[in-house]
């Protein structure tokens, strides 16, 4: 279902996909299958059990109708993963404007939480731009904080970029780790065997910094971790994202 065609993304339907429904449109009533029923059908069936058991078939008869009348709202099931993509986004967060670098914090954090919440999201191709209304809203409440902070228009977009990348990254190399490092029975190992292991392995001869970073998280480990008073960001994205807006208000300010 993660797949794409040869044929390449249709801009044109996905702009028609994406946004059927959710503009003002004719007075009337509605009709009953649309493509945003489809869309959080097709979802709640990937919430429950991810892509890989997804269908056409499987959404029609969650929803009581025929495979082909999905078909005559939603031509390929690319477009639907597209579509699904940004229902699932649902609207982005409320953020604190006061406080450009807290704003941001809260934006990665809400970001990291849908992916935490919805996996399957990682997995859905990324053809072209974002194009469908929530996923602009999210870009737009990131930018308005980047742009408050004194960064051209053009500076605000790549720093965007960047953060999107360096979470949806991260959150991507968790799930490939957790799907790969797992025993017999399926069960993932624990952080304290991984780290076990990688004592034996890691020599502080061939890997000198290597070892010296294992070391330190190994007794970070062990000691637990640091109270920091602020959850908004994960841990393993904490770092990176305060260093990065670092820089970003030091290029600011230096303007």
């Amino acid at each position: 279902m993660a797949t794409r065609d040869s044929k390449g993304p249709d801009l044109e339907r996905s702009l028609t996909l994406l946004w059927a429904g959710r503009s003002p449109g004719r007075r009337g009533p509605r009709p009953q299958l649309t493509v945003e029923r489809i869309a959080r059908a097709a979802i709640k069936l990937a919430d429950d059990g991810g892509l890989d058991g997804l269908s056409m078939q499987r959404i029609a008869t969650e929803l009581g109708y025929s495979t082909m009348s999905l078909y005559n709202h939603v031509p390929s099931k690319d477009l639907l993963l597209e579509v699904m993509a940004d229902v699932a986004a649902e609207k982005p967060p409320e953020l604190d404007d006061t406080d450009f670098r807290l704003a941001v914090r809260q934006w990665v954090g809400a970001l990291w939480a849908g992916f935490q919440t919805r996996p399957w999201l990682l997995r859905v191709p990324l053809d072209h731009t974002p194009i469908g209304p929530n996923q602009l809203a999210w870009l737009d409440r990131l930018l308005r904080p980047l742009l408050a902070a004194g960064l051209a228009p053009g500076e605000a977009r790549s720093a965007a970029l960047h953060l999107t990348a360096v979470v949806r990254g991260a959150a991507q190399i968790g799930l490939d780790m957790s799907g790969a490092h797992k025993t017999v029975d399926g069960r993932p190992h624990t952080e304290t065997e991984l780290a076990r292991a990688l004592t034996e392995l890691v020599d502080p001869v061939g890997y000198p910094a290597l070892a010296t970073v294992h070391a330190a998280e190994t007794t970070t480990v062990q000691s637990g971790p640091e109270e920091t008073g602020d959850e908004t960001v994960p841990a393993e994205l904490s770092f990176g994202v305060d260093r990065f807006l670092d820089g970003i208000d030091a290029w600011a300010r230096r303007r």
